[in-house]
This record gives structure tokens, C-alpha cells and sequence, in this order.
């Protein structure tokens, strides 16, 4: 009875020990998947294990930093709307009948329907200035269900500063046609914009688009309106028609502000926002720490702390405008 009361011992001792190694190999064997949806993103670029897209291969890189390797212990499952809103819930759907382990979604549109896709799966969001106020988040220091994420703006206030900047670099303009959707314009983030344009002396006019098939009759507004410059909201039917939106400023020799670099390297004036690269390279450490086990209400929702300033000059000159110096000095870059 002693020796089979020794050999018992010793194999629970051994298997105690052993039971670490055993978590740690099939932690190591594992292979996780990540979802991304984006509304924009043309589907071309997505793939391959060297997306074109710079935001995902952004994302991969990071990742590959922190361990993971795209065919070994990472498979990734981009999707995109290409544009169409109308097809983020059949995507969403799609990833969780994978199902992947995480979803990062860019955008307020495509982290809703991830929303209403499932409660069970973590959300990593990226973009919106305000992810509590537009209801994707319960708070910011405590998002509560399966959501947290990046916030693209400092909050309701980032659209009055991207205003406070057009006027400092073009000090006569007095009316400016704000390119935005209805549901903006009566958000905190609209409300703000409205104040800050009263502050500064400016009448801001509503040119309102939801959708794609709006943008003549806002353009036609903006004209009849006799705008002095335009202010884009960064939704996803701007983001997407960017072309149309930068041709009709460019003909109209219209000084214009976005929210996002991609509008000021297409050929846009300018542009402030945070980097929708360096927010996808960051969204990784919270795809990491989820794989991990962390749970998204217990990862606070993280602003941004750096905004940058990109002025195409290249543009004014070409539609015959003189930036204010100082307000090129403060440029993050200059693209000549």
C-alpha cells in the first residue's frame, strides 16, 4: 500500500507539473482567426498576405510583431462593403458563421452591424470622434459588452477645430457648406460644429448627403449657397465618392477640409484627423490582449493623442489658392 501510495503522489506531482507545458503547447498549436470588415476598402486590397491596403497591413504587421504569423497560428478575414452599406450585415453575419475569435471593424457603420450580428464575439472599433454619444459604447473608461476599440476624433470637438483651421488659413471666408449627413448634424459632433462656426463668424451651411445618389443636389446647394469653402464629414458615403467630393471642390476652386490624410493625398486642400494607419497598427495590441483573455468591457476605449495636419499644396496651386505660412508651419506634412 506505501509504494502504490508513493507511485499515486508521484504521478499526480508529475502531472502538476506537466499541466503548464500541456497549456502552453496548445495555446502555441493554436491557430486564431480575426475578422475585419471595413464599408470602403476596395476588396482587391485586401488580400494576399501583403494587402495593398496600408490600414491592414498595418494591422499584420503589428500582429506579426507580437507573435502571430498569417498561415501558421493567424488566419485573417478581411471583408468590405466596397462602398455598398446595405451589404455590412450579410458580411457581419459571415464572420461570426466562421466564426472568428475577434472583429475589428472600421467605422461607426460596420461596428454596428457587427453589433447587431453578435453580442458573444470581442469588437475591436475603429473611428468615430464620439463612440458614446453615438451609442457604440456605454462609456469610455468602461465600454460594457463586447466592444471597445479607438476613438477617431477627441470627442464632439474635433470637427469645430477642423473649421477653426480652414479659417485661420483662409481668414476671409464667412460661409462655409458643411458636407454631412442629417443624423451628424443633429449630433453632439453637428451641435459643436454649429457653435464653433458662430464663434468664429461664419455662417456653416447644411449641405446634407446620406446617400450617394445626394451628392448632386448637395453640390448643387453648395453653388446656389454661394459657399466660400467646404468642411466633408468623413462618413462613409464622403469616404467612399471621394473622388466626386475632390473634383468638386477642385472645379470649383473651393478651399476644403477633411478628416481624413486619404482625402489630402487623393488631391484634397487638407486634412485633420488621426492616421487611420497608425489606428489600425494600434488596434492589434487590443486584438492581442483579447486573444489573450482579456474581455473588451475591461479594456477602456483609447482617444487619440496626436492629430496631424496634411496640406496639399500641390492643390492650391493648382486651383490658384495662398495658405496663411503659419498655418503651413504647423503641417505635419506638405505635400508638394
Amino acid at each position: 500500500m506505501r509504494n502504490g501510495a508513493i507511485v499515486l503522489v508521484t504521478s499526480v506531482v508529475l502531472g502538476i507539473i506537466a499541466a503548464p507545458a500541456v497549456v502552453e503547447a496548445q495555446t502555441a498549436g493554436r491557430v486564431y482567426r480575426v475578422g475585419t470588415l471595413s464599408i470602403a476598402t476596395p476588396a482587391a486590397d485586401l488580400r494576399g498576405p501583403e494587402p495593398r491596403s496600408r490600414a491592414l497591413a498595418a494591422l499584420l504587421q503589428r500582429l506579426r510583431e507580437l507573435g502571430y504569423v498569417p498561415g501558421q497560428n493567424l488566419l485573417i478575414e478581411p471583408r468590405s462593403a466596397e462602398g455598398r452599406a446595405d451589404q455590412l450585415p450579410l458580411l457581419a453575419a459571415e464572420l461570426v458563421r466562421i466564426p472568428v475569435d475577434v472583429i475589428v471593424a472600421s467605422g461607426p457603420p460596420a461596428v454596428r452591424a457587427v453589433q447587431q450580428a453578435t453580442h458573444t464575439i470581442p469588437i475591436v472599433a475603429l473611428g468615430g470622434p464620439d463612440p458614446v454619444g453615438s451609442g457604440l459604447v456605454g462609456s469610455i473608461a468602461r465600454p460594457t459588452g463586447n466592444v471597445t476599440g479607438l476613438s477617431s476624433g477627441g470627442g464632439p470637438e474635433i470637427v469645430g477645430k477642423r473649421l477653426e483651421l480652414l479659417k485661420e488659413a483662409f481668414p476671409r471666408l464667412t460661409r462655409v457648406a458643411y458636407l454631412a449627413t442629417r443624423e451628424n448634424w443633429e449630433s453632439p459632433i453637428g451641435i459643436h460644429t454649429q457653435t464653433a462656426a458662430k464663434a468664429l463668424g461664419v455662417t456653416l451651411l447644411h449641405a446634407e448627403v446620406n446617400r450617394p445618389e445626394q451628392l448632386s443636389d448637395a453640390f448643387a446647394a453648395v453653388i446656389r449657397e454661394r459657399a466660400d469653402a467646404l468642411l466633408v464629414q468623413p462618413s462613409s458615403v464622403n469616404f467612399v465618392h471621394r473622388q466626386l467630393v475632390l473634383d468638386f471642390a477642385t472645379k470649383q476652386r473651393l478651399p476644403a477640409m477633411y478628416g481624413f490624410r486619404d482625402f489630402a493625398e487623393a488631391g484634397g486642400l487638407m486634412a485633420y484627423g488621426q492616421s487611420s494607419v497608425e489606428m489600425h497598427r494600434h488596434a492589434a495590441d487590443f486584438v492581442d490582449k483579447i486573444l489573450k483573455g482579456a474581455k473588451p468591457a475591461d479594456l477602456p476605449v483609447e482617444q487619440p493623442t496626436k492629430f496631424e495636419l496634411v496640406i496639399n499644396a500641390k492643390t492650391a496651386r493648382a486651383i490658384g489658392l495662398t495658405i496663411r505660412p503659419s498655418v503651413l508651419l504647423r503641417a505635419d506634412q506638405v505635400i508638394e
